[in-house]
């Protein structure tokens, strides 16, 4: 996917309302999703930086915990995916660790990370999958949202 489309992406998939339970199905989905496919994944959700959902699959571990915060406070900082920013590098011929001024132990601009975005609000949270490659991680979250929203 080139920058372009993953705007639309972005675009495409807000929420109109973003609750402590829609965090928890929006979970639940992805678990549902993983299983569906006999991959293991940890799942980190967050609204306003407060963590509403996060759930480890047998399989995984706490190197896992540590990619999921790096890649959300990617989307943290600039309310885009994860994806997306290490596409926007990339395109400049380089990458957010070489040229981002922000420390790689803390933020890792992969995919898997993608913005809860209300409709006329902006962003305000991130849905994170680690685990798998940074591109099966980005496509994971966008396919959790997309059933989520009824938009598979």
């Amino acid at each position: 996917m080139n920058l372009q489309q993953l705007e639309n992406l972005e675009k495409e998939l807000q929420f109109e309302t973003f609750t402590n339970d829609d965090a928890l199905n929006l979970g639940m989905t992805l678990v549902n999703y993983a299983k569906e496919n006999n991959k293991a994944v940890a799942i980190h959700i967050e609204r306003n930086r407060v963590p509403l959902f996060t759930h480890l699959m047998d399989g995984t571990s706490e190197e896992n915990v540590l990619w999921l915060y790096r890649k959300k406070r990617v989307v943290d900082h600039y309310n885009k995916s994860s994806h997306f920013i290490s596409g926007r590098f990339e395109e400049q011929g380089t990458s957010h660790d070489e040229s981002s001024l922000l420390p790689s132990s803390d933020y890792q601009a992969v995919g898997g990370s993608f913005p809860i975005r209300i409709k006329g609000v902006g962003v305000i949270g991130s849905v994170t999958v680690a685990g798998l490659t940074p591109q099966l991680d980005h496509d994971y979250a966008v396919e959790g949202i997309k059933r989520f929203l009824n938009k598979a």
